[in-house]
C-alpha cells in the first residue's frame, strides 16, 4: 500500500500517476511558451541570441577543427576545450548584447550560464558521440550536434540564466512572464 500522507505522499502520487505528472510539466511548458511566440521583442531577442550563437558556433568549430586536425586530439577532448572557449565567448556577448536589459549579478548569471552550458554540452557530447558512432565525420557531427542542442540552450538562458532580476522565476506577482521592455 502506498502512503497517502507524510513525507512520501507526493512521491507515491507520482509513482501512481507518472503519465499525469509528466503531462502537467509539458502543459506548464506549453502554457509558458505559447504566448511568447507572438511577441516581436522575443523574436528579436532570439535573433540576437542566434547571432551570438552563430559567432560562438564559428569559434567552437574553429577551435575544434584546429584541435582535431592540427593537434591530433581525440574528438571528445577537443569538443570539451572548444566548448569552454565558445561558452566564454557566448556568455560575454549574450550578457552585453542579447540580454542587456536583464542585467543581474555577473557571478550569479555567470554561474547559471555555466550550468545551462554544461547541461547543453552534455547533450551535445551525447549527440556527437552517437553521430560519430553512426559514421559521420567528427567535424560534420559536431556541426550538426551544435545545431540540435541550440533551442534548449536559448530557453535555459532566457528563462533562467538571464531572467529579469528581482522576479521569482522571471514572473510578475500575477504570474505573468517578464520580458525586456519594448
Amino acid at each position: 500500500m502506498l502512503p497517502t500522507a507524510g513525507p512520501f505522499a507526493r512521491r507515491s502520487t507520482l509513482l501512481r500517476r507518472p503519465a499525469q505528472a509528466h503531462g502537467a510539466g509539458m502543459e506548464a511548458l506549453a502554457a509558458r511558451t505559447r504566448p511568447r511566440l507572438h511577441r516581436r521583442a522575443d523574436w528579436l531577442q532570439f535573433a540576437r541570441f542566434a547571432t551570438v550563437g552563430a559567432s560562438g558556433y564559428l569559434v567552437n568549430l574553429a577551435a575544434y577543427t584546429v584541435l582535431v586536425r592540427q593537434a591530433g586530439w581525440h574528438y571528445a577532448v577537443a569538443a570539451t576545450l572548444s566548448f569552454l572557449t565558445a561558452a566564454s565567448w557566448n556568455y560575454m556577448w549574450n550578457r552585453l548584447w542579447t540580454f542587456r536589459r536583464e542585467r543581474g549579478s555577473v557571478a550569479v548569471q555567470g554561474l547559471r550560464f555555466l550550468i545551462v552550458s554544461v547541461s547543453v554540452y552534455a547533450a551535445n557530447l551525447a549527440v556527437l558521440t552517437l553521430l560519430v558512432a553512426a559514421g559521420l565525420g567528427a567535424i560534420t557531427a559536431q556541426a550538426l550536434a551544435i545545431v540540435l542542442v541550440t533551442p534548449g540552450n536559448f530557453l535555459g538562458n532566457k528563462w533562467w540564466s538571464f531572467r529579469r532580476a528581482g522576479t521569482p522565476g522571471g514572473r510578475t506577482a500575477r504570474g505573468r512572464l517578464v520580458s525586456a521592455p519594448r
